[in-house]
């Protein structure tokens, strides 16, 4: 299996190596580890739906503030805190399928949930970081990120399932941008093809 990506091993080799100092929360799993950001800070405090769907969407959306579609965000949070109350006894679902049916939720946030949240490593959470990566690489040939997961769990050996998105993210937030990445400071740089890079530092 692990032939129909050459070089994989030696890819996760480098950048579990490369990543260590742009270290993630979630591979960490420590809590002094986590960053001290507004939407982390509410996640810990309002840590269950009794507590979110006390609160306003205007006061929500100013706890989770600056983060990205804040108001859109604190509306969706709301809404599914209470969704969860009426219809799961506020536990969130362990069904990949029944996570889909969560307004707001797609299987990006559905994948997260279920691998980082249940730990049932069945999937492979993929963002615009992933997505953009594994056709950088060639791995993948494909035009939004649900196609991507679906591709990647058919061709990535499942041991690197859990770490993939964990590097991948740190990876295209530090060095393989999205727009010019760093491919002077890319350890992985002699195995990558650059697929679809226009410019590159």
């Amino acid at each position: 299996m692990t032939a129909s990506i050459p070089h994989i091993d030696a890819v996760f080799r480098l950048l579990k190596k490369q990543m260590v100092e742009y270290e993630s929360p979630i591979v960490s799993q420590k809590k002094q580890d986590i960053p001290d950001t507004p939407f982390v800070t509410f996640l810990i405090k309002y840590n269950t739906p009794e507590k979110v769907v006390k609160l306003s969407e205007q006061k929500i959306a100013s706890l989770i503030y600056p983060v990205g579609f804040y108001k859109t965000k604190a509306k969706r949070i709301k809404e599914i805190s209470q969704t969860l109350l009426d219809k799961y006894q506020g536990k969130v679902p362990d069904q990949f399928e029944e996570l889909l049916t969560l307004k707001g939720v797609g299987k990006k946030t559905a994948s997260i949930v279920m691998v980082y949240g249940h730990k049932i490593y069945d999937f492979i959470p993929v963002d615009v970081h992933v997505h953009v990566i594994a056709n950088r690489l060639g791995w993948v040939k494909s035009k939004n990120p649900d196609e991507t997961m679906e591709k990647l769990m058919k061709i990535v050996p499942k041991r690197y399932w859990y770490d993939l998105n964990n590097l991948f993210v740190s990876f295209g937030q530090n060095i393989c941008k999205t727009i010019s990445p760093w491919c002077s400071k890319c350890p992985t740089e002699s195995y990558c093809p650059k697929i679809g890079v226009l410019r590159y530092r």
